[in-house]
């Protein structure tokens, strides 16, 4: 019964975030509307935001020191999101894969104004020495992203390496065995170990974020974070919908709810 309530914390953690995601983005897009020129409000902003990121990772961090490896597979999560995780997360990379394709995206929408010379200030203007320590930071990232993969691999090879590999070898059948409590024992001690890589895993993903704002303008920040907003809550939204098509939020006993009855927001 504890295990069920703290699995539940841990879903109604993912749930909260996903909502403070959706007024969080509401709140950006007033900003882009209301204030585009202001700049001590986009940094006032930016900041909030940033916030939310950490309060988020602090609570899933205290959460997760109870079932670390809850959070690296997570039930509460719809199936598509799920095959897209990286330890638990994002992939750091992503972030600055989207900083690229935003790029490209705005300076395509208004290249007949760049060209004429029209300057609106937004992230499709990414000045050069912008985009090196972007670039920079990319190359930073992929080998600490790199680091951690390979430390995940070696834990999944200790944890098929004694003494669960001959716990299952004496097994009479399939998941059988005599030795219940030798087995939750070796189980949890992997716990601990597969805690902190997601520990430093969103550290990085913390890290990074931090970092690409430092390289974008007050403007392009918030236009970075609306952006970052509606592709997570749009793939959230969509994922669900397609569990609840193919019957995989019945199968999973309805634990993937969508965060709301609106349409996600436009890309």
């Amino acid at each position: 019964m504890a295990k069920q309530m703290k699995h539940q914390q841990f879903q109604c953690c993912y749930k909260n975030w996903v909502a403070q995601q959706q007024l969080d983005l509401d709140e950006l897009l007033q900003t882009l509307t209301n204030y585009p020129t202001d700049v001590d409000y986009l940094q006032l902003i930016t900041k909030k935001i940033v916030s939310h990121f950490e309060n988020y990772h602090n609570s899933r961090a205290e959460l997760a020191k109870h079932d670390g490896p809850s959070f690296l597979a997570p039930s509460w999560g719809s199936t598509f999101e799920n095959s897209f995780l990286w330890i638990g997360g994002c992939r750091p990379a992503l972030m600055i894969r989207l900083v690229y394709a935003l790029c490209g995206s705005h300076l395509n929408t208004h290249l007949e104004e760049f060209l004429e010379g029209v300057r609106h200030g937004n992230i499709g203007e990414i000045s050069s020495l912008q985009l090196k320590r972007i670039d920079e930071l990319h190359a930073k990232t992929i080998k600490e992203e790199d680091k951690l993969s390979s430390y995940m691999a070696t834990l999944q090879e200790k944890i098929a390496g004694e003494p669960l590999v001959l716990l299952a070898s004496g097994c009479k059948g399939e998941g059988e065995s005599s030795e219940g409590e030798v087995v939750d024992k070796a189980m949890d001690t992997h716990a601990p170990d597969l805690y902190n890589v997601l520990l430093e895993a969103d550290k990085l993903r913390m890290k990074t974020l931090k970092g690409i704002l430092e390289f974008l303008t007050p403007l392009q920040a918030v236009e970075f974070l609306v952006a970052a907003k509606k592709l997570h809550l749009s793939l959230h939204e969509w994922s669900t919908r397609r569990d609840t098509r193919m019957g995989i939020t019945q199968l999973l006993g309805g634990n993937n709810p969508s965060s709301s009855g609106d349409p996600p927001p436009e890309t």
